[in-house]
């Protein structure tokens, strides 16, 4: 069997109706939260400070939903997604400090998220090793890795030029939401229009199959994880920006909010379904909860309880999908 049978065959896509549907149905229901919920229940929210917020927080949980969504949808999963955005900051604030030109300490930091992701594919296909546990230890490890380097204190970044970036806007909208777009736009040529994109489905639906129709599953998963890795790279950088610091701390649990986010983006946590623009706006769904449980003092516990709540509703109900597939 030839490699152009994969791209009819192999990769069990997703209708481009459905997800369309799918889709529309995401964008309801973040704007009946915008103006149904939130914009009715108190006026601070609708404040322009506010929603320059929210956009900015929406759009690094976004970044990192992307990521994650090329490894889900191989069946794979990057616990390691937090850690290496706290660790980004460190690098990127370390190589600041140590008065590095910028554009060499920003393609340094990406290389690192490059080198992490590759290393997760090598414990994956050479080492046999579950997704599950060689993110979890690079999680760990990473944190403990910045903690070592920087003595458990900050780094503090004083690139102006750095610094400014994250708080300009551009044509009235944060710079940080445009790094969204910057990232979704080749995103979705690369899994929807490209061969190396119905790879991914093809590995996430079965491997072996895969590789029977002459796809490298290789080499797609070590193009997966990279593409997660240095996704979570950028996300580093662009919080170092916001902040100011390089903190190995940062981003704690973010790994969880980019796997909810994809998964209420519509992607299966059992591979080959998923899409770009589903977990970017599962991202904003999210952030808008939590922007809103803020202004109005709702208990933080309760934030996390929401978010735990339309995962297993979501998984539950792709459960149902796939046994109706059958």
């Amino acid at each position: 069997m030839s490699v152009e049978t994969v791209e009819s065959s192999a990769g069990p896509t997703p209708k481009r109706g459905v997800s369309i549907l799918f889709g529309l149905t995401l964008l309801g229901l973040l704007v009946v939260l915008w103006l149904l919920l939130l914009g009715l229940a108190t006026s601070a929210f609708w404040t322009p400070n506010n929603i320059s917020n929210l956009l900015r927080q929406g759009a690094m949980t976004a970044i990192l939903a992307v990521g994650q969504t090329f490894v889900i949808i191989t069946a794979g999963i990057d616990l390691s997604v937090g850690a290496v955005v706290g660790f980004s900051s460190v690098v990127v604030a370390w190589l600041l400090a140590a008065g590095v030109p910028l554009w060499l300490a920003l393609v340094a930091t990406l290389a690192i998220g490059v080198l992490i992701g590759a290393f997760h594919a090598f414990g994956i296909v050479r080492m046999g090793l579950p997704p599950f546990i060689i993110t979890l230890a690079t999680l760990t490890s990473l944190r403990g890795i910045g903690l070592l380097v920087t003595n458990g204190s900050t780094i503090s970044i004083t690139n102006e030029a750095f610094t400014n970036f994250s708080r300009a806007d551009f044509l009235g909208v944060p710079s940080l939401f445009w790094m969204v777009i910057v990232v979704a736009i080749p995103a979705y040529v690369f899994l929807h229009l490209s061969r190396f994109g119905r790879y991914l489905f093809a590995v996430g639906s079965n491997s072996e199959a895969a590789r029977l129709s002459g796809v490298n599953v290789n080499r797609t998963i070590y193009l997966a994880y990279i593409l997660s890795s240095t996704c979570a790279a950028f996300v580093g950088l662009l919080l170092a920006s916001r902040i100011g610091i390089g903190n190995a701390t940062q981003a704690e649990g973010w790994e969880l909010q980019a796997i909810a986010s994809s998964v209420i983006g519509g992607t299966s946590l059992f591979g080959a379904v998923g899409s770009v623009h589903g977990p970017l706006l599962g991202a904003f769904i999210l952030a808008t909860i939590n922007n809103g449980a803020n202004l109005l003092n709702v208990n933080s516990f309760w934030q996390r309880i929401i978010t735990g709540l339309l995962i297993i509703v979501i998984v539950y109900f792709d459960q149902l999908r796939r046994r109706g597939s059958r």
